[in-house]
């Protein structure tokens, strides 16, 4: 029998972790709290949990700047839950390393249908691992085994996320994909994620792209329809 995945949540509203732990125990999952960023930090580097769910809010800590550094130290799917509701702070959240942004008041069924649907993304993604799969247009290489993604000789660091993003638009040079489609495919779901968490991916990945050595994103947009990933078109 499979062990329960594992959920930390660092959150110091204990009405609301309460609420949270309990709901996801009945869903069969192992949940833990934490109440600030240094004890968050502890619980990862003790259980190394599946999954984090993080309120932006901390008492010690800045929470996108935690959201960063938790990035650096751990490939588990990190959901921002946070009362902050602008654009400016969903952006910097997945900017800097987060896979999904709720806003409070949430649904905790909703919830874990974006739990679910992150740790089956993972899964899917862990089961292929073992056939190495590289894609080569030009300067730009993409290891799905390694999750490497290289310009020439420089290193392109990407998020979980944006490699998948990536990787996807990738594996189907010059077709289109509507953001409702992206989300089906590299998120597991589209019913509850605003559209503009595709227009914040396409951004970052175009931003990080053209900084290395070929100064290009390789992404288009296609108006009206959505992206695709285009390696003969020139910028």
């Amino acid at each position: 029998m499979q062990s329960p995945k594992t959920v930390l949540i660092i959150e110091d509203e204990q009405d609301i972790s309460r609420i949270v732990h309990d709901y996801l125990r009945v869903q069969g999952f192992e949940p833990h709290v934490s109440e600030n960023a240094g004890d968050g930090m502890q619980e990862i580097l003790n259980r190394q949990p599946d999954f984090i769910i993080l309120d932006l809010t901390l008492p010690d800590a800045d929470g996108i700047e935690f959201c960063r550094n938790l990035r650096a130290m751990t490939k588990a799917p990190i959901l921002i839950l946070s009362a902050r509701s602008s654009d400016t702070d969903k952006v910097l959240a997945l900017g800097f390393g987060a896979d999904d942004y709720m806003t409070k008041p949430f649904s905790l069924t909703e919830l874990v249908a974006r739990v679910q649907a992150h740790l089956r993304r993972m899964a899917d993604l862990n089961s292929s691992a073992s056939t190495r799969e590289q894609l080569r247009f030009g300067m730009l290489s993409i290891d799905r085994n390694a999750r490497k993604v290289m310009v020439g000789q420089q290193e392109v660091t990407l998020s979980a996320k944006e490699f998948d993003l990536l990787f996807f638009l990738a594996s189907h040079p010059n077709q289109v994909f509507s953001k409702a489609q992206l989300l089906d495919q590299v998120w597991g779901y589209s019913a509850y994620v605003e559209d503009n968490t595709i227009t914040v991916y396409i951004r970052r990945l175009r931003e990080k792209l053209e900084r290395c050595e070929s100064k290009r994103s390789y992404i288009t947009t296609v108006w009206g329809v959505g992206y695709k990933f285009a390696p003969d078109e020139a910028e």
